[in-house]
Formats: structure tokens, C-alpha cells, sequence
């Protein structure tokens, strides 16, 4: 184990997105409380930092889509956030997104004690993770200026996103039916569909965007990120698109992956030319 991985450990201790009950909860239980893990390194230097939404079809949150991610973010220099969202079907739409979103305002409000720019505060998510982060870099207001909660007077908008293998639609062509049916129910709401299909959300305030997908994935259509990207590209928001021939849904950091392994190395890349990482 590295020097890294170590640090990033011994600093994992949850925080409550809300010192209280979460609005809208439904219990007092783990799965009732939204938090954030935070994964930091031992610096002296103000960094920059992501929150990671880990995938699992707005029923679960896969666990190789979370710290090891933090892992990788913190050996880019780069602070990382690791999001528990509350799931469906105990939970629906706008309850995750509303946890996204104080997600990001948590990690600026508290940027000072976190020795995190406020600048630079990105999202990463995978599957159903991936439409949660591009629910936020598509749904976001620079704060609400008469909230009670100083927490809520913060601005939510991430200033980059990284999207692997998304769910992006929520309409019939491409839709991951089980996403849909946790965040929304067996029978929408075709307003709803519409809000929350990210490729018919994106404008010109959307962030950079970085997307990965599986030309063969089976689960979530490669159509997904097509679209979003090419969203993107209309609207002249910077956007960096990897389709893989061989990718199969859910491959996370791709570590022994002959093709999709590249993409860590990729977004490095990427994250670096938009002032991310050391």
C-alpha cells in the first residue's frame, strides 16, 4: 500500500450532508443519510478536488466505483469526495438530486477547512452515477441567496465533469430501464423523463465535460454519451469524448482491462490541461 493510499485511509470518516435529518427522509437508518467521504492528501498546497457518485442503477452504489477512485484522484493530486446518495425505490427524483447537488455546495462551503480551491471542484460519476453527475452539470444555481442555510447560499455548479459509461436519457431510445424506474417509478412522468434526460438539459453554463463508454456495452447503451456529447458540441461547451470497441458496463478504473484501461491515463491528461491534479 502507498503513501497515498495510506493518508487517503486514516482521513476517510464521513460527513453528513445535513447536520440534521436530510430533507425528505424517511428514517433515521444508514441508507436515510446522504454523506460524503472525504479522501485528502497531506498537503500544505490549496487542490483542487472531485466528488465521486459511484453507479449501481439508483439501487446500490458499487463499491469499486468509489474509493478506489479516490484513490486514483489522490494520486493525481487531487482531492477526492466520495458520495452516498439516497437510492430508489425508497427514494425518487428529486431527492438524489437534491443530494448532489448539497454535495457540492458541502465540499465549497467548506473548502477553507479543507484546503480546497472553491474554483476548482469537479464531479465523477459511473452509470447511474454518470446521469447523477451530469444532473448536476446540468442543474445547478450559483446559490439561493435567501436560504436560512449559509450552506445553501453556495453555488452548486461543478466546474468540470467526468462521466464514464452514463446513463444519460431517461426517455425510450437508450434508456437504462431499472435507473429509470428507481429515480422515477414503473410509470413516469414524461415532464420528469425530459428534466432529466441530461442531453436535451445541456446550455451554454455547462461545464467541461469528459465522457468514456463501451462501444459494446449492453447495459447502457454507447447512444447515451453520444448524445450528451454531442449536446455539448452544438452548445460549444468543451467536451472530450472516448468510445472503446471492447468496454463491457461497469469495468470502473479498468485496471486490467486491454483497451479500457487506457482511460484513467486519458483524464489525467484531460484534468491537468483544465488545472486539476499537481
Amino acid at each position: 500500500m502507498t503513501e497515498v493510499e495510506i493518508t487517503a485511509r486514516a482521513l476517510s470518516k464521513p460527513v453528513r450532508l445535513w447536520e440534521e435529518d436530510a430533507p425528505g427522509a424517511k428514517g433515521s437508518a444508514d441508507e436515510d443519510i446522504p454523506t460524503l467521504t472525504p479522501m485528502l492528501r497531506k498537503s500544505g498546497q490549496l487542490t483542487s478536488a472531485i466528488v465521486v457518485c459511484p453507479g449501481g442503477g439508483y439501487g446500490g452504489l458499487a463499491p469499486h466505483e468509489g474509493e478506489p477512485v479516490g484513490r486514483w484522484l489522490n494520486s493525481l493530486g487531487i482531492a477526492a469526495y466520495v458520495l452516498k446518495y439516497r437510492l430508489g425505490p425508497k427514494y425518487r427524483h428529486p431527492v438524489e438530486m437534491h443530494d448532489v447537488q448539497r454535495a457540492m455546495r458541502v465540499v465549497r462551503a467548506r473548502a477553507n477547512q479543507w484546503n480546497v480551491d472553491p474554483k476548482r471542484i469537479g464531479i465523477l460519476g459511473f452509470s447511474a452515477g454518470g446521469h447523477l453527475a451530469s444532473t448536476a452539470a446540468t442543474h445547478f444555481d450559483e446559490g439561493i441567496e435567501a436560504a436560512t442555510d449559509p450552506i445553501d447560499r453556495v453555488s452548486c455548479r461543478p466546474d468540470l465533469a467526468i462521466l464514464i459509461y452514463p446513463v444519460i436519457s431517461m426517455l425510450t431510445r437508450g434508456v437504462h430501464s431499472g435507473s429509470r424506474a428507481n429515480l422515477l417509478g414503473e410509470n413516469p412522468d414524461p415532464q420528469e423523463m425530459r428534466f432529466l434526460s441530461s442531453e436535451l438539459q445541456v446550455t451554454a453554463t455547462t461545464p467541461p465535460c469528459f465522457l468514456v463508454h463501451g462501444a459494446d456495452d449492453m447495459t447502457v447503451p454507447v447512444s447515451n454519451s453520444l448524445g450528451f456529447a454531442s449536446a455539448c458540441a452544438e452548445r460549444q461547451v468543451p467536451v472530450e469524448l472516448h468510445i472503446f470497441e471492447k468496454g463491457p458496463h461497469g469495468f470502473g478504473m479498468a485496471e486490467s482491462h486491454p483497451i479500457a484501461g487506457v482511460w484513467p491515463k486519458l483524464a489525467a491528461t484531460w484534468l491537468s490541461a483544465r488545472g486539476f491534479g499537481t
